[in-house]
């Protein structure tokens, strides 16, 4: 990491997404900032969630094979990987022995 300090050429410090930065820009993002950027709407980090219920992501190990197969059908059923492994699992776990 560097110990230089930007120094602004004639009052400007270079361009970000087309807009100049100046002391007078940074000075306002700033207070911005300080002021708990009023008017902004944030939300919550991560992916939304699919129903009322915290998600947890789980890891599973399937060979070549074992996953082509669950590609395979969740192409002809026309849903993604994730859709298709959800199904399987739900069938299972609500199966009688």
């Amino acid at each position: 990491m560097s110990d230089k300090i930007a120094k602004p050429v004639n009052g400007s410090y270079g361009v970000i997404d087309g807009v100049e930065i100046t002391e007078e820009v940074i000075a306002r993002l700033a207070k911005n900032a300080e002021d708990g950027f009023p008017g902004a709407a944030f939300r919550s980090p991560g992916r939304p969630s699919r129903s009322g219920e915290q998600t947890k992501a789980v890891t599973v190990r399937l060979s070549e094979s074992e996953l082509a197969a669950v590609m395979a059908r969740a192409e002809r059923e026309q849903r993604t990987r994730s859709e298709a492994i959800r199904a399987a699992l739900a069938e299972w776990a609500h199966a009688t022995a």
